[in-house]
């Protein structure tokens, strides 16, 4: 039976890093290249910021719906709606730069936004099927896709698109099918406990009430119930800072890069795959036993106190080895916080409620990507090149401040269904 545990553990684990990855090399493949489309097609910096937005605000608003969902119908069946959303959403992408409409652009994104709820549901897959001591390296798996997804997508967009503007988002649809085939044949479903043994079959009955009740548990796992945790609160406080900071790479490192250093989307394109490449060093290979020796708290304050100095560095930046400093210490920054982070959310929530609270804990950090493009745009156009990078290392230090409350929860006396409920701090 461990055996068996094990293997399905395995299963999961890989299937988890397949679709996490090939989700981000299509993203890979676009974003770069995104406001290259925008202006082709006659739109600013602001058209780029909109579209940038109208996406956060979806995922936003979807994320919870499919955490919630993905509670009582499964894991599997979330991913797979997921996965079908962002093939199609890539594909009108591919055509909205083979007709030049903006509308069509913002359209694909919006749908995008709409269905992101494969990371979120893969957080939780993973998360059933690991124990507590070993959750935050099965997050970092998913990091590691994550990052190796990061690294590969420019890459493989710039590879691409000569052939046309509509080739690197048609080639990320082509992967999104491919890993929509694959999960429907292979992805096991981790939340049914079905069995099929006239023991089993008994003992199942004899403890229904139990079963129907922590269901209930999971559909009134609402934001209100969520936030009255001062433990998931704070996870959910550290989600939102660090996806605040970070949005002034995606945002304005291509232009403070080319205003000091003339660079070009090349050259942009390699500091991304730098950055990328970190993160998945460190939640590919280093993550488990990073946890093991300091643990997740410690990590995150670790993590957030390496993004501030990495903000800091690239801010005061006028070299190349002065912005590669600075995003190799926002790779380790971000490579250690994702997965411990997620770790922490998933023990706090309880078995219950894992894909509820990780769905709102990524849209905590959907909320900061709906509002942090727009701060970072206002504060470069009226400020000064470097100072959203200054304004990302302040928000940075609040996250370290935080971080030093930060607690694990202590398990509750287990409840009728065999679970525990995290004690609020």
């Amino acid at each position: 039976m461990r055996g068996s545990a094990a293997s399905r553990e395995r299963r999961v684990l890989t299937f988890a890093f397949i679709t996490v990855f090939l989700d981000l090399v299509g993203f890979g493949l676009i974003i770069p290249l995104l406001p290259l489309y925008v202006k082709s097609m006659g739109g600013s910096a602001v058209t780029v910021g909109f579209i940038l937005s109208s996406f956060a605000v979806t995922q936003l608003l979807a994320t919870p719906i499919l955490g919630r969902l993905s509670d009582r119908v499964g894991r599997r069946r979330v991913i797979l709606i997921s996965l079908a959303g962002n093939a199609l959403s890539m594909a009108l992408f591919a055509l909205a730069t083979e007709l030049s409409t903006l509308p069509l652009l913002f359209a694909s994104r919006i749908m995008a936004g709409a269905t992101a709820g494969n990371i979120s549901a893969c957080q939780a897959a993973v998360a059933d099927v690991t124990r507590p001591e070993d959750r935050a390296k099965g997050m970092g798996r998913i990091g590691a896709g994550i990052g190796l997804g990061m690294v590969l997508g420019p890459v493989i967009g710039s590879s691409v698109s000569h052939l046309g503007p509509w080739a690197p988002p048609l080639f990320a649809s082509a992967l999104a099918v491919a890993d929509l085939v694959g999960a429907f044949f292979f992805m096991p479903e981790t939340k049914a406990t079905g069995t099929s043994s006239p023991a089993a079959a008994s003992a199942a009955a004899a403890t229904a009430s139990a079963a129907a009740a922590a269901h209930g548990a999971a559909k009134r796992a609402t934001l209100w119930e969520a936030l009255t945790n001062r433990g998931i609160l704070k996870v959910f406080a550290l989600y939102f800072l660090t996806f605040l900071y970070m949005s002034t790479i995606n945002v304005t490192l291509p232009l403070l890069t080319n205003a000091r250093l003339g660079w070009t989307e090349r050259e942009i394109g390699h500091v991304f795959g730098l950055f990328g490449f970190m993160m998945f060093v460190i939640q590919g290979g280093l993550i488990g036993r990073l946890t093991r020796a300091w643990g997740p708290r410690n990590l995150v304050l670790a993590g957030s106190f390496a993004s501030m100095c990495g903000l800091l560095l690239v801010s005061r930046a006028t070299t190349a080895a002065m912005v590669a400093g600075g995003l190799l210490l926002l790779g380790i920054g971000m490579g250690v916080i994702n997965p411990c982070l997620s770790s922490l959310a998933s023990e706090h929530a309880g078995p219950e409620r894992q894909g509820s609270i990780l769905g709102f804990a990524q849209s905590a950090g959907g909320l900061a990507r709906a509002i942090g493009p727009t701060l970072t745009g206002i504060v470069y156009t009226h400020v000064g090149i470097a100072a959203p990078f200054a304004a990302g290392a302040c928000v940075a230090l609040v996250s370290v401040v935080l971080a030093f409350t930060l607690t694990r929860p202590s398990a509750a006396p287990a409840s009728p269904s065999g679970g525990y409920r995290a004690k609020s701090e």
